[in-house]
Order: C-alpha cells, then sequence, then structure tokens
C-alpha cells in the first residue's frame, strides 16, 4: 500500500491509499477520485515523503502502543481540521444540519452537539452526520 497526500484545485487538502502508484493514475485518468470536502475531481499529489506499507513488521514500531498512537494522531488531525475549517454551530446542530439537508440553507460543514434522541432522528432521515473524533488526551495528562 502507499498513502499520497492529495489536494483539489481548490487546494483542499487529503490523503489518498492506494494499492499500487499506478494505481492512483488510472483512478485519476477515470475520474474516481474527488476531493472529500468540495467533491472536485481535479485532484493532483501533493509535495510529500510517500508512506509505504509492508508486510514486515518493524520490532517494537509494530505494536499495539504504536498502532494506538498513530490513530490517536489521525483523529486530533480530523478533530483539529474540522475545528479549522468548519462552522460550529453548538446546540443547533441537528437544526442547522437538516436545514442543509433540505436545501433550506447553505450547503457547508457544520459541526456542534446534539442529543442521542436528535442524532437518531437525523440518522432515520437520511442526514449525512459522523461522530466528531474525541479530543486526544495532551501529553501532559498521560501517566
Amino acid at each position: 500500500m502507499i498513502k499520497y497526500a492529495l489536494l483539489c484545485d481548490r487546494e483542499h487538502a487529503f490523503e489518498g491509499w492506494f494499492a499500487a502508484s499506478s494505481d492512483f493514475d488510472d483512478q485519476q485518468g477515470r475520474g474516481l477520485i474527488e476531493c472529500p470536502v468540495c467533491g472536485s475531481k481535479a485532484v493532483r499529489k501533493a509535495i510529500m515523503a510517500p508512506a509505504v506499507s509492508g508486510t514486515k513488521t518493524r520490532g517494537a514500531d509494530a505494536g499495539p502502543a504504536q498502532q494506538h498512537a498513530v490513530m490517536m494522531e489521525a483523529m486530533g488531525r480530523i478533530r483539529r481540521h474540522v475545528e479549522a475549517n468548519f462552522d460550529d454551530v453548538g446546540d443547533g446542530f441537528a437544526n442547522e444540519a437538516r436545514a442543509i439537508h433540505e436545501g433550506r440553507s447553505e450547503e457547508r460543514g457544520i459541526y456542534g452537539q446534539a442529543t442521542s434522541a436528535e442524532v437518531r432522528d437525523l440518522v432515520e432521515d437520511g442526514v449525512p452526520i459522523a461522530p466528531l473524533p474525541p479530543e486526544p488526551p495532551k501529553k501532559t495528562d498521560l501517566n
């Protein structure tokens, strides 16, 4: 597997994993890759050092503690991206998500709080939502 940093024509940054480098070229050529933020299909590779995943483990680096650290970092990156680029609508999240879904409000990325009943109703009505990952613990708070 190979991971690429990708950019759309509106400079939204995201990542993509491919079985081989030729898979990116093939999928891009067929218009199958699109920006998860704006839906643009004008996607290109960003300058980066590619991350390649092999089948061999690397000693202690591949253990559960390392996997947990990688997962926490990824969740933190997602949360920071949402907080930096989406509108915080607070406890009005359910109403605003529904208004966007129904076309009564401007389409944009939002985040906020909702009760479990509001979440259930949104999901049942087909409103596309996802939970925001928790904030990773600060290193000073860890044992």
